[in-house]
């Protein structure tokens, strides 16, 4: 009997029970990849923060409870996955995570989930921000979007700056620790598109990736792209190809959920479009 190689990853993220965004975006995009995923989850909402009156039930007392019952498993992971840390306690725990689980040729990726459109999402403190610059040391690769990008670095940009500016704090970025800055919702010379700006350190490369914009708006489009772009580099591809294919199915899971009426709260349409990934891996 062969060996089950399947890769494992370990996702630290929220879970809502309705609306796609974090775990539920990130566990059925993976598996669709052909990764399982271990889901250690930070807390419980009844939906994600963007529907009004959610219940939350904060888990930051029960992760490392978790974490030591993983311990005592011997469990390895391929990669290692954050996104939606709450508070500093949480971001501890993570850094704590990543060097007791830490081997060789594993992939670490953070997204650093604090803000848009210029400004932090509500509870998330300077504190925040700035165990978040200290987390970021730990990765291999980092996606902020263009707020975070600001916030993380330190620098003042926005839509509006020049692509010299933006560059420069994917520089500013990568002198922090990790090798691969991807910077998401970035500018673009033409209106009609929206561009992925990423940095590799190893080899002072930098390259923008432009894509069709469609003006429309949904959450957990973030945590569906780097789950994407997580599950193709532990298929083994380059992160341009892996870029491609995670703007790709934002881009299809968009024009999929436009079809039919639909509430632009519960996210796209990502039912319609995971075969494509099972295609592509299986």
């Amino acid at each position: 009997m062969k060996k089950d190689n399947t890769p494992q990853i370990a996702a630290i993220h929220d879970l809502s029970g309705y609306g796609r965004a974090s775990l539920t975006v990130v566990i059925p995009i993976l598996s669709a990849m052909g990764i399982q995923v271990c889901p250690l989850p930070t807390a419980i909402l009844s939906t994600h923060t963007e529907y009004k009156n959610f219940h939350y039930i904060d888990l930051t007392n029960h992760m490392q409870p978790i974490i030591n019952h993983w311990k005592e498993l011997n469990l390895t992971f391929d990669a290692i996955y954050s996104g939606y840390l709450g508070s500093a306690e949480q971001i501890h725990i993570v850094k704590q995570f990543i060097q007791d689980f830490k081997k060789e040729k594993q992939l670490i990726i953070v997204d650093p989930v604090m803000g848009d459109n210029g400004q932090l999402y509500p509870g998330t403190t300077e504190e925040l921000v700035k165990e978040m610059k200290s987390l970021i040391k730990d990765a291999d690769i980092i996606t902020p979007n263009l707020t975070e990008a600001a916030y993380l670095s330190g620098m003042n940009i926005n839509k509006s700056s020049s692509l010299e500016e933006i560059k420069k704090c994917a520089k500013t970025l990568a002198l922090e620790g990790p090798n691969t800055i991807i910077i998401t919702s970035a500018p673009s010379q033409d209106k009609d598109q929206t561009a992925v700006l990423y940095y590799e350190k190893d080899n002072d490369r930098f390259n923008i990736i432009s894509n069709e914009y469609i003006h429309a708006s949904y959450p957990g489009t973030g945590d569906a792209f780097t789950s994407v772009l997580t599950g193709s580099l532990l298929n083994g591809d380059k992160i341009e190809p892996a870029i491609n294919n995670a703007t790709k199915f934002i881009v299809d899971g968009i024009k999929e959920t436009m079809k039919k009426e639909h509430d632009p709260l519960n996210g796209i349409n990502q039912e319609a479009v995971l075969p494509s990934l099972k295609e592509l891996y299986n």
